[in-house]
Parts: structure tokens; sequence; C-alpha cells
């Protein structure tokens, strides 16, 4: 017998087929672990330029996010019935200004998903229009929206309206598989969206960039509840990137581990002796099964200054980092596994609301003032970590992304 879920999902998916009006338009992965960063790589913070759909209150997650989705599969299918849209041919990178017969065919494009509207004059020439409808199309697909027609917009444009009807039904039964689960407070990771979001009371308090793993340390789906919060943490450094990242760079580097703040200790028990760094022979593959890496709270430690605590099987919690710059990027899996989360004092600081006086002005304080504190919250807040290639977000935009961890492939549809 199928279960309630599943059936109110199937339902949903046949109401896809209606027509209506639009207003506007897990699979096995391994383990991962957390990230290892050199500040020394690149110490620059970036200016991050706000998409203003990252101010929208109406979270991802509940039927404030599912029913858009619903209405926007009949939406596709409809643009499907009709044929569909032609291919952009490939060609040379188009800016501003540049008249190209393949103008008239993405002016058409950009017109079938509302990206803009019918314009009089030369349909080759690459006006106003064309820009500002390039410009939201990109940001739709998680692309730097900087207006120009190269590769990758091509490439996002030229993918079939079937295809993108299928990536909206498994995010739809993504959406589904959570909606009865979610509490007062929480917290979503959008994996694929790169995207977090602090939720209370059906309205999202904060939105901020995430950096999640990269293709071969995958981010994994899960849903937890967050404990504490670490201030000024310590990052004992998980074997495989030890072995991976690190020995590479102390072999190279007989101070590496000093410039970093970096520990030995003697196995992995609470009360693990540090020994002398000198001593270890760093030459012996199998040195990272016996001696554990710990750095120090500092300006340097990878984790940055705050952690965020929650169980889970792969090693993975939230946390600050030292390196700003990636988050001015439009795709950003780039991590070992865990999530960097963009001005991370800001969740937790909503986490920690209502814990004996823990605010903003106290955690800066604490962190400033260098001591190590594990702060417990007032009450556990769940936490949803879900992959969503493909999702409506309150201004009744609808985003896609790139299946990087190809799990879309791998979810039927049919249970």
């Amino acid at each position: 017998m199928k279960s309630f879920g599943h059936m109110r999902f199937l339902s949903l998916l046949a109401l896809a087929f209606i027509s209506v009006t639009p207003a506007l338009a897990a699979s096995s992965y391994a383990p991962v672990e957390t990230q290892w960063i050199d500040p020394w790589a690149d110490n620059a913070n970036a200016e991050v330029n706000e998409d203003p759909a990252m101010k929208s209150t109406v979270p991802t997650l509940g039927d404030a996010g599912f029913w858009p989705v619903v209405r926007t599969i009949s939406m596709y299918k409809q643009i499907e019935k009709s044929g569909g849209w032609q291919r952009i041919p490939d060609g040379e990178r188009l800016e501003k200004g540049a008249r190209d017969p393949r103008i008239a065919l993405i002016r058409k494009r950009l017109m079938a998903t509302g990206d803009m509207t019918a314009s009089n004059g030369d349909q080759t020439l690459f006006d106003d229009a064309v820009f500002n409808g390039i410009r939201r199309f990109q940001a739709r697909q998680g692309l730097e929206p900087d207006g120009a027609i190269g590769g990758a917009t091509v490439a996002a444009m030229n993918v079939p309206v079937q295809q993108r009807i299928h990536q909206l039904e498994v995010n739809l039964k993504r959406l589904n598989e959570v909606a009865p689960t979610l509490g007062r407070r929480y917290v979503f990771v959008n994996i694929a969206g790169q995207e977090v979001e602090a939720v209370e009371n059906g309205k999202v308090a904060l939105r901020k960039r995430v950096i999640v793993g990269k293709e071969d340390r995958q981010t994994p789906e899960y849903t937890s509840r967050i404990l504490s919060v670490a201030l000024n943490p310590y990052w004992n450094v998980p074997q495989s990137i030890a072995m991976k990242d690190l020995l590479p760079k102390i072999r190279a580097n007989p101070r590496f581990l000093d410039r970093m703040g970096i520990r030995v200790l003697k196995g992995w028990g609470d009360n693990a002796p540090e020994v002398d760094a000198s001593t270890v022979d760093w030459s012996d593959p199998s040195v990272t099964s016996r001696y554990r890496l710990r750095q120090d709270p500092s300006r340097l430690n990878s984790l940055g200054t705050v952690k965020i605590n929650f169980p889970n099987p792969y090693a993975v919690y939230l946390h600050d980092t030292p390196l700003k710059t990636l988050f001015g990027r439009g795709a950003r899996n780039f991590s070992s596994g865990c999530v960097r989360v963009q001005e991370v004092r800001d969740l937790a600081a909503w986490l920690l609301a209502g814990r004996d006086g823990w605010d903003r002005a106290r955690i800066d304080a604490t962190i400033a003032g260098g001591e190590h504190r594990d702060v417990p919250l007032a009450a556990p807040v769940p936490i949803y970590m879900l992959y969503l290639t493909a999702w409506v977000g309150g201004d009744g935009v609808v985003s896609f992304r790139d299946d990087v961890y190809n799990r879309d492939g791998k979810l039927s549809l049919d249970n």
C-alpha cells in the first residue's frame, strides 16, 4: 500500500497537466569530511552583490514553495505542448550592441519563459531589452548575471523543456517528502542552490549564501537537529584531509604546522598527549592514522570563528571560513563536504536567541576575546539539508541549478 505522502505527490503531478495561468515565471555517495583551507592562498574579502530574491521572506520548503512548483510544471507542460523552444546555435560571445542572427532566436527563447517581453525594432540587435532578459535568465540559472551571451548561457538556454519538466518533478518529490516534518523554527540548507534559510513562524528570518562540497567530496542530504554553537572552535583535522591535503604541505615546509597553529596529538582521545612535530616521521604514509592534527582557535582556523554542530554520521557541520572571496562566486561547490556560511554570526545569533543573553554583541565579544566556548541552544533546532536543483522563489521566479552531484537521474518518481 502506498503512503499518503506518495499518493499526494502523484495526485499533484497529475494536477500539473491541467492548464493554469502562472503569475511569473537520494542516491549513494561517499562519506564526506570537513574542508581544509590555507588562508595564505587568498586573503582578500570579496564584495558580494546580493540578489534581491535573497531578501524574500517566503521559505522554499512547505506549501509556500511547494504549490508554485506545481504551477510551474503546468506552465512548462504548456510550453512543451506548443513545441518547446528552438536550439540556439553555438557561436562567438555576444555583448550588448552586437548584431547577430542568433539574437532573434534568443529573444524568442527568453520570451518563452518570461525573461523578457516582445519588443519592436531590429530583432537581431542586442539591445537593452535583451541585455536585461539575459541577466534575469542568468540569475535564475545561478550564472554570473553579466548580461553577456557566452557558452554557459547558451548551454543553459538549450536544455530541452522536457528535461526541465523532469527536473521540476524530481524536486517536487523532494519538497513533498519533508513537508510534514517542518517545525516552527528550522534551518534549511539548499545544497544545489547553495543557500541557507533560517525560518521562524513560516517566514525567512535570514537567508545567506553557502559554499558546499565539491563533486568528489559531496555534501550529504540529511535531517538532524542543531544542538550547539562553538565559538572560536578547534579543528580536529579528519584523517582523509590530513593525508590528502596537509601531508604534502608538511613535507614541503617543516614550519607549516607552526605557521598554521596546528598541534600534533598522539591519538584521538580527549586526553591525547601533544608531541613535538619534529620527532614525527612525516614520510610514513600511515602517520595520519597514529597522530591527530588539531588547529587552535585563531583567525587562521579553517573553521573560522563559528562552528554549528548537529549529530550526523558524515562528520559535517555548518561553519565560518577565513576565506570570504568564494561567496562572491556564482557556483560555490568548493568544500570537502561541510557547509561554509556567509556572515555565519548572524545565523549563530538567531540560533542562540533566548539562550541566557547570547545575542550578537555577546557572540562578537566572545570571539574577539579568543576564548573557545561551546554554547548549547535553548532548544534543538531542526536542520534539513536538501539537494534542490529547481525551486520557485518568493518572487514567483523559477530557478534551476546544474545537477553537479548527478542525483536527479537516480531519484525515481515511482516510489
